[in-house]
């Protein structure tokens, strides 16, 4: 499952890092690499040895083609999101994929998670307070947003029932 729920820090009461699913993984890509090069060569050589060289060439772009964009998917695979609670705060990570962070922080007394359903099927996150809404878990599948939302509600509810704190309006931390 591409959520990872990470061994909360002291005074977190839950955490949890959101990747985007990859369904190969790094050996996958070497076997399908090491097929599709095996099957583009031995085409290649069958026009080479017919006369049409300059065919050979274009089934080398092919592969190098599928390599290139293999490896932009996986590059992009390293962005993710990271939620935090504890009883005073709700902060949410944005992590793109060459590293850079920018993180919202929310009171989790006043924060609302946000379920928008479509007649499709499809359905979006986002957290609402103060009249603020922040999209998140843009991530995850269809299917593990309507999970995760059910986990991260039940959450705040326990939150909620212990009596956090009430403070200001959120902020927008980092860069």
């Amino acid at each position: 499952m591409p959520n990872s729920l990470l061994k909360p820090s002291p005074g977190t009461i839950f955490k949890a890092v959101l990747h985007p699913h990859r369904s190969l993984s790094q050996r996958g890509f070497l076997i399908v690499m090491l097929f599709l090069g095996g099957v583009s060569f031995i085409a290649g050589m069958a026009f080479l040895l017919m006369g049409a060289w300059p065919v050979f060439g274009f089934f080398g772009l092919d592969v190098l083609a599928v390599f290139v964009a293999f490896k932009l998917n996986y590059r992009d695979a390293k962005a993710h999101e990271i939620v935090e609670i504890s009883p005073d705060k709700f902060l949410l990570t944005y992590v793109t994929a060459k590293g850079a962070a920018r993180s919202v922080e929310f009171n989790p007394y006043w924060v609302r998670v946000n379920l928008e359903e479509m007649p499709d099927g499809r359905a979006s996150l986002s957290l609402s307070s103060h009249g603020r809404d922040t999209a998140f878990g843009t991530v995850l599948n269809h299917d593990e947003r309507r999970d995760f939302a059910r986990v991260l509600s039940g959450v705040l509810a326990d939150v909620r029932s212990r009596g956090a704190p009430v403070n200001a309006a959120p902020q927008t931390l980092g860069d």
